[in-house]
């Protein structure tokens, strides 16, 4: 990449990039505050957390990941200035996204019979059970407010999905403390008071971001063109589940990797599953840092690829690469030199804390590795490349990284660093393979302008 085409990519990636990184942060700072306030009363209910966590960020990486399809056709529309589509887009978008919420909330009735069968330890599934009903409950606004967010998003409109994550993240901070801990005139509910925290929080998060797509000046004419007919229809619904489904397969995936891992340390213990829950919490900072770079690689991949510039897409995704390596590896740093610390600000238990100290040593390792693979997720997106990124995730994740795992954890003895190291080797698979993937891949028109041309030939 030449000098001048460095300019011009670095400051408009970093400028869709750090609004964006800000946002989806707020999806995992949800966590790290609910662990961390929760923490505080002891290593079981932490653990507890982390088993909740576990399942229900799967089932919710599936919703969210249904929902991404919207950016890239958006962007795309938005490349080709095509306002009518826009309309639809809006329309649709929001339409699934209400009706994958409305699933997902149904879908938390059932995992409370769920949980007794993982073999956890009993008094962590009876804490575990009132707080997933009370987390699935909430996905029903946090698909409304995504909807709304991923057509914003689409258009490079950043910044206010990202103020709104943040006075939801202080909101959900305050009503935590408050009712755990029954401070600031709230009730004292225990662990409970963190799960309904979250729920208030999205329920703000869903009805501000709508009121600002809804409402908003610059976005007038797109609600104009979506007030033509406010009702789906099956083919936009199916081009959107076509390219969202698969992100959302790749997605849970990947997340349901994580979250075996954490139910393999709860079969080693109660000490295991809270430093698990410790680790990934930070190392889930990190990566969703790292997937605001690569939503921003979405964006400006998706815009070119709609403006047919082929060479200013693939510049646009080689320049996320690089700010995201540069991230990465000081984060990794970071972790490197704080491990010790860290954990702490979670739990005083002396062992919970000097086994995440030393998952936080293998999380630095794989910074790089997590970075890279997020962000190539998010520029193949760009180019409506995600059946292939879906099947290498299955590959390397459940085929290679956690039998990997469970050989090194439980038959070699190493316990949950071997579980971690399994890990390690997945993701390093993924963004090994997905970069090569990117590099080699013939950059024209999107899949949906070159799948007639190659069906005819």
């Amino acid at each position: 990449m030449s000098r001048s085409a460095f300019r011009a990519h670095l400051i408009p990636t970093l400028s869709l990039a750090y609004p964006v990184m800000l946002s989806q942060l707020g999806h995992v700072l949800v966590n790290v505050c609910d662990s961390m306030v929760v923490g505080q009363t002891g290593k079981i209910p932490l653990a507890a957390v982390s088993l909740s966590v576990n399942v229900s960020t799967v089932v919710m990486m599936l919703g969210l990941g249904t929902t991404m399809g919207i950016t890239p056709l958006v962007a795309a529309a938005d490349g080709r200035r095509d306002v009518p589509l826009l309309g639809r887009l809006l329309v649709n978008g929001v339409w699934l996204s209400v009706l994958a919420g409305i699933v997902l909330a149904l879908f938390g009735l059932l995992v409370p019979f769920i949980l007794p069968h993982l073999n956890q330890p009993a008094p962590v599934v009876e804490l575990a059970t009132p707080w997933v009903r009370v987390m699935f409950l909430s996905f029903l606004p946090l698909m409304v407010f995504q909807g709304f967010k991923q057509f914003a998003e689409g258009l490079g409109l950043t910044r206010q999905a990202m103020l709104l994550s943040v006075q939801a993240n202080v909101l959900n901070a305050v009503l935590c403390y408050g009712l755990v801990f029954g401070k600031l005139g709230m009730p004292e509910m225990g662990m409970m008071g963190a799960a309904w925290a979250t729920f208030i929080a999205r329920v703000l998060m869903a009805i501000l971001m709508a009121a600002y797509v809804l409402l908003a000046v610059r976005l007038r004419p797109y609600r104009q063109a979506a007030a033509l007919n406010l009702l789906p229809d099956a083919a936009g619904l199916r081009r959107l589940l076509g390219l969202g489904a698969p992100i959302g397969v790749q997605m849970t995936f990947e997340m349901g990797a994580f979250s075996f891992a954490g139910l393999m340390m709860g079969w080693l213990g109660i000490t295991q599953q809270a430093a698990h829950q410790i680790a990934i919490n930070v190392a889930s900072v990190t990566y969703m840092a790292a997937s605001g770079i690569a939503a921003a690689a979405t964006i400006r991949v998706g815009k070119y690829m709609g403006a047919q510039d082929g060479v200013g897409a693939r510049q646009a995704g080689f320049m996320a690469y690089l700010i995201t390596f540069a991230f990465m590896s000081l984060m990794g740093l970071v972790l490197i030199l704080a491990r010790h610390h860290i954990p702490q600000y979670y739990n005083h238990d002396p062992a919970v804390v000097k086994q995440a100290a030393g998952l936080l040593l293998i999380a630095a390792a794989f910074q790089i590795s997590d970075g890279v693979q997020v962000v190539g997720l998010g520029a193949l997106r760009g180019l409506e490349d995600v059946k292939v990124p879906s099947v290498v995730a299955l590959l390397a994740y459940w085929v290679v990284a956690l039998p990997l795992g469970y050989v090194l954890g439980f038959r070699l003895g190493w316990g949950a660093t071997g579980v971690w190291i399994g890990l390690l080797t997945g993701l390093t698979l993924v963004a090994g393979v997905l970069l090569v993937r990117f590099r080699n891949r013939r950059i024209g028109l999107p899949a949906s302008v070159n799948e007639p041309a190659l069906a005819a030939r």
